[in-house]
């Protein structure tokens, strides 16, 4: 399916801001989606002016849908659905209409023109200082802007007054098959709704240069207040009160200032938190947490600005107790991981240094050269766990790991060899499980080219890596004496090729190839599968 930004780009006249704000809009309107108890499509004007696209469609949770399949993409002429025309022409929120029966359901249509804010932080057109909005934006007004918004215009600013920039219109369908006597809460959330969508048509929400909303966020279903300019409760919903009741509220939400008890609750013997009484005033859109007694609740500001004036705000209230106890525990978890690692580096090492050690005591060269390359293969193995226990994953940027592997062949090369090899490519970010072994086999290729290949004379080595979406590809490539007559990887009996055959294949199901390069050498090719990644 084609994304917002796809269709704007090649249907509409949309510019970068335009498409910045509409992106802001889709990425918080399941607020105003779950309070309406309705779907909503966002459609915005071709560019030739002919009709409308749907770029964004939302689905309510707190209600039955409407649109069972997604619209998004499709295209409608203008004249085929009047509300959005009218909402667009007239500038103003359209209510009127009796429901529609078509599809066999009754649903209730509604449109609500998309204005942008300026930079500054204003409605686009001059309203920042809360004079009224021009064309009668009053919510179910009915008043023209006059014969300029014709139907001759459909870009983006449609004959409005200079400044002025509408982008699109949002369709709201509400199913009315299950339509009962609303409750309190159910009128709660149609007035904010209602606010809410009056906001959008004046340029005032989404909140222009406010932070990001976060992914957890609270939503609708999980508390809802409703306060009023001075900062009172003048509705709380059961899911919030109950989360106040965890945090030792004994006495009613309803007409306490929420700022005040709040900080009662969970700042009695600590300075209050600043961010804490912003948010539950409702002054500003922001985020905050607070916590009482082992209970952690989030709560998220919406200012309601309407016409210029602020009415209240409403607050969203998520109990987080759970969620964050289960981060510690994965933050415990992480941190004792991490100890591991660093413990086994630290013991591989000295293991090193202890072959190292007993090797400098033996007289006989075989068994030096055999510890020396034990006291390698460990090192390997260890600067994977040095790199683990800085990480809080299982996963480590392969790239440091190899630079310090082929530093340390460098560091073994003969001097007259003068050998400086060289890493061509990107590893990336590896799984523990394949970094470990992988490692160990680069320190036994690239020594192995360095002790054999390149004993006694200058030379080129490097490491040429290729990474796809499903595999990596790996080559250790020289210039130097190349492989011996008769050379065959199943009957080598070198310890070093054995070691590497083993755990290409047979711990990271790769397969391995040795052979003589072209214009002298050998090269070594690995294809390794990423599985998962």
């Amino acid at each position: 399916m084609p994304t917002l930004s796809d269709l704007a780009v090649r249907h509409t006249a949309l510019d970068d801001a335009d498409l910045e704000w509409m992106h802001s809009l889709v990425s918080d309107w399941q607020l105003l989606a779950d309070l309406s108890f309705a779907d909503l499509i966002l459609w915005i004007p071709l560019k030739d002016g002919s009709g409308w696209i749907a770029v964004a469609q939302m689905r309510p949770t707190t209600g039955p849908t409407v649109y069972h399949d997604d619209v998004v993409g499709t295209t409608i002429a203008r004249g085929e659905r009047e509300l959005i025309d009218t909402a667009w022409d007239e500038r103003r929120i359209c209510r009127e209409g009796d429901p529609d029966w078509s599809t066999g359901v009754p649903v209730r249509e509604e449109t609500i023109p998309v204005r942008r804010a300026d930079p500054a932080g204003g409605a686009l057109g001059g309203c920042a200082s809360g004079g009224p909005v021009p064309g009668g934006l009053a919510s179910g007004g009915s008043a023209s802007v006059g014969a300029a918004n014709g139907a001759a215009s459909v870009g983006p600013a449609n004959g409005a007054a200079p400044g002025q920039r509408y982008l699109g219109v949002i369709q709201r369908s509400t199913n009315l098959s299950s339509a009962r006597t609303p409750s309190r809460l159910e009128l709660t959330y149609l007035q904010s709704a209602s606010d809410l969508a009056q906001m959008v048509a004046e340029g005032r929400f989404p909140f222009s240069g406010a932070e990001p909303i976060l992914v957890r966020s609270p939503r609708v279903g999980d508390g809802l207040l409703r306060l009023d300019r001075a900062g009172r409760v003048t509705y709380a919903s059961p899911n919030a009160l109950s989360a106040y009741r965890r945090l030792g509220l004994t006495a009613d939400l309803v007409g306490a200032e929420l700022g005040r008890t709040t900080a009662t609750l969970c700042y009695a013997d600590e300075p209050i938190n600043e961010n804490l009484m912003i948010v539950a005033s409702g002054r500003e859109p922001r985020e905050t947490e607070v916590e009482a007694g082992g209970t952690v609740v989030q709560l998220r500001a919406i200012p309601l600005v309407v016409g210029g004036g602020r009415i209240g705000a409403l607050v969203l209230i998520r109990d987080v107790t759970e969620l964050r106890r289960r981060e510690r525990e994965l933050m415990t978890k992480d941190a004792t991981i991490r100890e591991i690692h660093h413990r086994v580096k630290n013991n591989l090492q000295t293991v090193a240094a202890l072959l190292r050690l007993q090797a400098r005591r033996l007289q006989v060269p075989e068994g030096r050269e055999a510890l020396e390359e034990a006291v390698r293969r460990v090192g390997s193995i260890a600067i994977v766990h040095e790199t683990l226990s800085h990480t809080p994953e299982e996963q480590v940027d392969f790239d440091d790991i190899a630079d310090r592997v082929i530093a340390m062949a460098s560091e073994v090369s003969a001097p007259e060899a003068q050998v400086v090899p060289r890493r061509v490519g990107t590893f990336g970010v590896l799984k523990s499980e394949i970094a470990t072994p992988l490692a160990m086999v680069l320190t036994e290729l690239l020594q192995n080219a360095v002790q054999h290949g390149l004993a006694q004379r200058p030379g080129r080595l490097q490491v040429i890596v290729s990474r796809e979406a499903d595999r990596l590809d790996v080559i250790v490539s020289d210039d130097g004496a190349g492989l011996p007559e008769g050379f065959d990887l199943e009957s080598s009996t070198s310890l070093g090729l054995q070691i590497v055959r083993t755990l290409v294949v047979g711990e990271l199901s790769g397969r391995l190839a040795i052979e003589p390069r072209q214009g002298g050498g050998t090269e070594v090719t690995l294809a390794i599968p990423l599985p998962g990644t």
